[in-house]
């Protein structure tokens, strides 16, 4: 009885952590490699983070319907301290790669993207935050 009150507790716990998190919102990322750009929509996916795209714009701004609306841009993310965030992925549609990803919280409307793939890293820019 013990046991299933603790993991019950623990249930709870993580996902009113998650619904507090200051990262969860919309993001714009930074153009891609064409020039595209999108909003991410961060939330919680059970106890761990992850993003989705839900408008896609090309480099002149014009919203269009790209085929990767809906899908997934960031999962398996965890919250470490002081607004980092690691152990996730973040797809890059344009080169179709996945990268190892760190995120962090600049203040409340910037969010700094890196991550590799091997031993190719690469900064993925800032995002920030549509709402």
């Amino acid at each position: 009885m013990k046991k299933l009150v603790l993991v019950a507790f623990t249930g709870l716990f993580f996902a009113f952590s998650a619904s507090a998190d200051t990262i969860f919102g919309i993001w714009q990322t930074v153009g891609d490699d064409n020039g595209n750009y999108g909003h991410i929509e961060v939330k919680a996916c059970e106890d761990k983070i992850c993003g989705e795209l839900v408008k896609s714009f090309d480099g002149s701004g014009k919203q269009y319907k790209s085929k990767n609306l809906g899908k997934l841009i960031i999962w398996d993310m965890q919250a470490k301290k002081n607004g980092k965030y690691a152990g996730g992925k973040i797809w890059s549609p344009d080169r179709d790669k996945v990268y190892k990803s760190k995120m962090q919280l600049a203040g409340n409307d910037e969010l700094k993207i890196s991550g590799c793939v091997l031993i190719l890293c690469r900064d993925g820019g800032t995002w920030t935050r549509v709402k």
